[in-house]
């Protein structure tokens, strides 16, 4: 058996692990590491005396990539980026944000989900993390507008839409993951973010006033707010916005050298959250359950990587990456035709697997497959098929693959921030957050179309750094 067949019958046992229902850190660390052992012992020969040296070896292996690559210091953005999301909770930051968003918005048709929409983006661009985003504003969003009379499900689908945000709004802890594994500038990818992420809030925005436009009673506006207040409202919810400033300019700095490295731009966002935080007043308990949150939010993607990283080494290996990307380069068919079909199989994954392990399952196969369909990392923009260099397909195709992430998070039957809004509202099922964000999904398929036709959209910031 060739190593090919090999690595494709290890994926397809991983993919029957995956449905059966084991998590996917451990059924990719699993498939990575009998992957490992089959090939070494193919390599024996198959000798029954040799088993235990293959076993030796892949042993070896599979205990020193993790750490080899989890010791990176662009992952030590992560943390950083959600202890900042959970401070900001516990300072009120959140709440200050959304009351200023009201205050300014919510006279619109549909006003306070607006009003959510662009608060959870704002949030987004402190927390790095669309599970805490969906989290704290199913606390903060719902019961203001369940007060004013909104349909509960349509405001559990905001909340839920609304918290996928936080995939392309920079600090992305996604968009941090898929830097590492294609081994991209993490910063150029986190400024690439930024006007997509917008984008996508906008839509949102007005699909939103258009649904409450048509139909009535679903999100009616609030309004008696005057100028005085709506002026004072802003000063509280200007921490976040310093935050967001500082974190722009370690990534790139327009007046000149940029001021130091995104890690070092999220320790220092994260220890300007905790002043404002211990200046508004945080209880040592309040501080202990935001450190013990990000733990543990850190803790589950850290584990996704170390196993899926085993896996990887042993696609590697096999050469399984490189022999999809001749495949898919030898097709007859139109690239872009390919890379919509790639993006739709991504919609169709995603139905069945969590984002960060969709994306780090497929990237290690599907990004050279991708690459080499525009012609080589190394290609010029006048010699590719799409249009643009090597470096900036990488991150084009990153934006994308994180949106496709971001649709995935309120898909049926695995859609994340769904049973994450139901399980903070005890008044709200799974199956009501599913059907409220059902109009979002028109959204994302409306901000892909757009992606994919104008790359420039995603584009033009890092094409300035």
């Amino acid at each position: 058996m060739s190593e090919i067949q090999i690595g494709l019958w290890v994926t397809g046992g991983m993919l029957v692990l995956v449905v059966l229902g084991m998590r996917v850190a451990f059924a990719a660390a699993l498939a990575g590491f009998v992957g490992l052992v089959w090939l070494r012992w193919s390599g024996f020969g198959y000798d029954p005396a040799r088993f235990g040296k293959a076993l030796e070896i892949s042993v070896k292996i599979a205990g020193q990539v993790p750490h080899s690559k989890v010791s990176s210091q662009a992952l030590s953005l992560i943390p950083t980026f959600i202890l900042i999301g959970y401070l900001a909770y516990y300072a009120k930051l959140t709440s200050a944000l959304f009351e200023a968003a009201k205050r300014w918005i919510a006279w619109v048709p549909g006003g306070l989900a607006v009003s959510t929409v662009f608060a959870t983006a704002g949030f987004a661009a402190v927390s790095g993390a669309s599970v805490a985003t969906a989290a704290v504003f199913a606390r903060i969003g719902i019961p203001e507008m369940l007060a004013a009379g909104y349909n509960k499900r349509f405001a559990a689908g905001v909340v839920a839409a609304g918290g996928t945000l936080a995939s392309l709004i920079p600090p992305s802890a996604i968009l941090v993951i898929y830097a590492i594994i294609v081994e991209q500038d993490v910063g150029k990818l986190l400024l690439a973010g930024f006007i997509p992420g917008a984008f996508s809030a906008v839509i949102y925005a007005g699909l939103i006033v258009a649904i409450a436009v048509i139909f009535k009673s679903v999100g009616p506006p609030v309004t008696g707010f005057t100028w005085r207040e709506r002026l004072v409202s802003l000063p509280p919810a200007l921490p976040i916005l310093a935050v967001v400033v500082i974190i722009i300019f370690f990534v790139y700095n327009p007046f000149g050298e940029a001021w130091g490295t995104p890690t070092e731009g999220g320790a220092v966002g994260a220890f300007i959250v905790f002043v404002v935080a211990l200046l508004r007043g945080m209880r040592f308990r309040q501080l202990l359950d935001a450190l013990l949150e990000t733990a543990k939010l850190t803790v589950m993607i850290f584990t996704i990587i170390w196993g899926v990283l085993i896996y990887v080494r042993f696609l590697g290996f096999a050469d399984l990456p490189h022999a999809f990307a001749d495949w898919i380069a030898s097709l007859n068919s139109p690239p872009m035709v390919i890379l919509i079909c790639i993006l739709l199989a991504y919609a169709v994954l995603g139905m069945f697997m969590d984002a960060i392990g969709m994306l780090l399952l497929t990237l290690p196969v599907v990004y050279p497959a991708v690459m080499a369909l525009n012609g080589g990392e190394n290609v010029a923009a006048a010699d590719s098929a799409f249009g643009m260099s090597g470096p900036m397909c990488a991150i084009w195709f990153g934006i994308l693959v994180v949106k496709m992430a971001e649709f995935c998070l309120i898909t049926p039957p695995i859609g994340l921030n769904c049973f994450v809004v139901a399980g903070v509202r005890d008044d709200l099922s799974v199956q009501d957050v599913f059907r409220g964000v059902t109009p979002f999904f028109i959204a994302d398929a409306a901000t892909i179309a757009l992606l994919v036709a104008f790359p420039a959209i995603v584009l033009w910031l890092p094409s300035l750094a």
